[in-house]
């Protein structure tokens, strides 16, 4: 023995571990190859081939003394016999030679033979984010072999009781020993995976071709695997062409911010980049956003993520985008972080993303103050699967799922519904169905109408999510056709936002009511945002309001439709501060006001929108440098909102007023005096209309006062110097003046309103001339 060494293989395996990043689906592991050959005798070189034992050997219980070709067949031929028998093995030890290191003892062992290393030194200082389950129980079946002088191998040791139960035939397969991909069945998972077809379809043709999935000898698990690797050696390869077009991008135009995580000269893990149109369009849309992973369900080859989000007309807009071919949290985080620094460091509202927890802890890290939502039809699609079985049993379940999530107005009327579900449908104990639930507050609508998303409505489903480059990139686009592709869509959505830009400040909308509302909205908002608009000021017609609670400063109104009282949404308006806060939230979640809010309007008299309430992201302007806060037409609607919040101030005192009036006898008739006292005044008031008071031989205000020649014209200066003049004159005089003062202002008003117009017109045009450009530019590359 002393021309030996003894070594120990407590490494699991090839790399692998409990905290192995590939998916498995248990802890077996052992040295397996990727090819499949039969036994020849091959020599100890042929490490990377499996031998498979032929003949006799198949039925062959090993015995000591048993001899061998090779150490490789004395490995293919326990394994062999662990798949009859129902075990998985592995290499435990190994002894070489002093003299020349070559192997000349090993130790096969069953997988579960000894107990799970929890060396602290290996897991202190890193935490575990998915522990495996312990299959270790010490067991002591095994077989050693030993090399003879001759070359051949002879098994010097062998245990054959377990102290576990064993595997059934029909779930064999499932052992990581035995679960290997033979070479026609990776020829045929590359034909299917090049045709767009993911993991799960891959392999029930496979089922299908073998006959069933115990002879198939490999799990869903080891093809999806099998097909990250192999995408991902394939995206290596041609990363460089990637690199490439972002080099070339950035030299053209210093503001195409790139990013690579990695050095660029070594192996390069993910990649991020931005173009300057992207990173213009965030500051006017970048208030929601959509990160979207849906590569990750293999819909794409390409591990393509964009981000994006909607435009002034609804439209889907683009923010940046992404390959990732590292997928851990650490690298979401990176992904993030340079983002937000494309994007000048301003972190949106809200972020809508795929229903992921590696994800949500990267958003949670890097923008703590940003509402994030997962895409509520990607768990619905997800639903589908998951619960095919409920599907296809009962017909009505999709629709009161529908109802559960997209129809309740309330939490308690969610939670109430959601508990009625999964009793009616016995779901209580359905794992997916119970996460889902636990994640409610992050995809169910009722808890996220208080955060803007830029929906048009609760239930719509955003046009945003992994629509942008929708009849672009597809499932057979690979990194030679992308970057064409990619910027194909591009350019159909540029001339979609043209087109749009056209149709808004060149065509005018039907107006369907005389409301002076609908035409100042008409005026401000893209086509299509006045579109939706519209169909919520009509839907007023069959709303009733009516005032539910007053409390002195905020009123609340109980709106219905007409013969639905049950179903109520209540209003609260501040007559002095022109707020409303409705209980659907549709302001809130889209922008726009309810036609809740506006039956409110109609009934307090309020006749224009308050500028609080039309949001410069869905105008016409909502791209413009310039400021044209206010229009032509601003002189008129200044004084109907003037005149609105003093009719509304003035109900809102006198409603007060009536009510303590009429309590009692005595109150009514102090109320009624002093509605007669009041009466007089306002008539006096109304006949004395811009006309100035006196006072004291004055008149209020210091228009004129007696000595004073400040404000005496030139052609009055002899009156008003050494003299008195009569009250008959003075009044005579003030009334002129007025006049004249009232004659000066309209015509600062008309003058204002022209400059007002002029602007407008310079900023129309301004568009014009960027649509022609847009258009010329178009032409251009179509001609090229």
């Amino acid at each position: 023995m002393d021309n030996e060494m003894i070594e120990f293989d407590i490494g699991l395996g090839s790399g692998g571990g409990d905290d192995d990043g590939v998916d498995m689906d248990d802890e077996e592991m052992v040295d397996s190859p990727a090819h499949i050959t039969t036994s020849g005798g091959g020599g100890a070189g042929a490490s990377s081939e499996l031998y498979l034992p032929e003949g006799d050997l198949l039925d062959l219980e090993p015995y000591e003394g048993m001899e061998f070709e090779s150490e490789e067949a004395a490995k293919a031929f326990y394994n062999s016999y662990a798949r009859r028998v129902g075990f998985s093995t592995r290499v435990s030890s190994s002894r070489r030679s002093r003299r020349d290191g070559a192997i000349i003892q090993r130790q096969f062992v069953c997988a579960k033979e000894g107990f799970r290393n929890l060396n602290e030194k290996r897991t202190k200082d890193r935490e575990i984010k998915r522990p495996r389950t312990i299959t270790r129980v010490g067991c002591k079946a095994s077989l050693s072999v030993k090399m003879q002088d001759s070359g051949k191998w002879v098994v010097s040791g062998f245990v054959r009781e377990h102290n576990h139960e064993l595997v059934p035939p029909d779930q064999v397969h499932c052992l990581r020993s035995h679960r290997q991909i033979s070479g026609p069945a990776k020829t045929l998972i590359d034909t299917l995976q090049a045709a767009g077809m993911g993991p799960r379809r891959i392999m029930s043709a496979l089922i299908k071709e073998y006959g069933g999935i115990s002879k198939v000898g490999f799990t869903e698990v080891d093809c999806r695997n099998y097909m990250r690797n192999n995408r991902q050696r394939s995206l290596e390869g041609d990363i460089q062409l990637v690199l490439d077009y972002l080099r070339q991008m950035h030299a053209e135009n210093p503001n195409f911010f790139y990013a690579v995580q990695g050095d660029e000269d070594q192996s390069m893990s993910n990649v991020f980049w931005a173009d300057p149109k992207a990173r213009l369009n965030y500051t006017y849309f970048g208030d929601t956003v959509t990160f979207d992973t849906t590569y990750r369900s293999n819909r794409y080859r390409l591990p393509f993520a964009p981000f994006t989000g909607i435009n002034h007309h609804g439209h889907p807009v683009l923010f940046g985008c992404a390959f990732l071919i590292n997928e851990s949290e650490a690298s979401f985080v990176w992904l993030f972080n340079t983002w937000l620094l494309a994007m000048s460091g301003r972190p949106p509202v809200s972020i809508t993303t795929d229903h992921d927890a590696v994800i949500r802890s990267a958003i949670t890290q890097v923008f703590p103050e940003t509402r994030h939502r997962f895409c509520k039809w990607h768990i619905f699609k997800k639903c589908q699967e998951k619960l095919s079985h409920v599907f296809f049993k009962h017909p009505n379940f999709e629709a009161d799922f529908h109802k559960c999530v997209n129809l309740t107005e309330l939490i308690e009327e969610f939670e109430s519904c959601w508990l009625s579900l999964v009793d009616r449908y016995d779901l209580k104990d359905h794992e997916w169905l119970q996460t889902i639930y636990s994640a409610r507050r992050q995809w169910v609508p009722v808890y996220l109408r208080d955060t803007f998303f830029a929906e048009m409505s609760i239930t719509q489903r955003s046009d945003s999510m992994n629509s942008y480059f929708d009849g672009y990139v597809n499932a057979s686009t690979n990194l030679n056709q992308f970057f064409k592709l990619y910027e194909k869509a591009l350019e159909s959505r540029n001339e979609k936002e043209v087109k749009a830009d056209y149709d808004t400040m060149n065509t005018a909308p039907i107006l369907k009511t005389p409301s002076p509302m609908e035409k100042q909205a008409s005026e401000l908002y893209t086509r299509k945002l006045f579109v939706r608009f519209q169909e919520e000021l009509v839907g007023t017609l069959t709303f009733m309001a009516s005032k539910a609670e007053d409390d002195g400063e905020v009123i609340t109104y109980q709106v219905s439709k007409f013969g639905e009282d049950h179903k109520a949404y209540y209003v609260k308006f501040n007559v002095l501060e022109m707020k409303a806060t409705c209980s659907c939230q549709m302001f809130e979640f889209s922008g726009l006001l309810c036609r809740h809010i506006l039956a409110v309007f109609r009934v307090t008299n309020v006749l224009t929108l308050p500028s609080h309430y039309i949001l410069k992201r869905w105008t016409k302007n909502a791209k413009s440098s310039v400021i044209l806060e206010e229009r032509t037409s601003d002189v008129y609607t200044n004084y109907l909102e003037s005149h609105t919040v003093r009719y509304n101030t003035l109900r809102h005192e006198v409603f007060k007023f009536v009510d303590e009036g009429a309590k009692a006898l005595e109150t009514y008739d102090v109320a009624m005096g002093a509605l007669q006292v009041a009466a007089k005044k306002l008539s006096h008031a109304t006949k004395n209309e811009g006309k100035p008071g006196m006072a004291n031989g004055r008149v209020k205000g210091n228009l004129v006062t007696d000595g004073s020649r400040a404000n005496c014209t030139t052609d009055d200066l002899e009156r008003c110097s050494g003299q008195h003049l009569s009250e008959d004159d003075m009044d005579r005089r003030i009334r002129e003046l007025t006049n004249e003062l009232e004659s000066a202002n309209r015509k600062c008003e008309v003058y204002r309103a022209n400059l007002l117009s002029v602007l407008k017109d310079i900023e129309d045009h301004k568009q014009q001339l960027s649509i022609k450009v847009q258009n010329i530019k178009i032409s251009m590359k179509d001609g090229l």
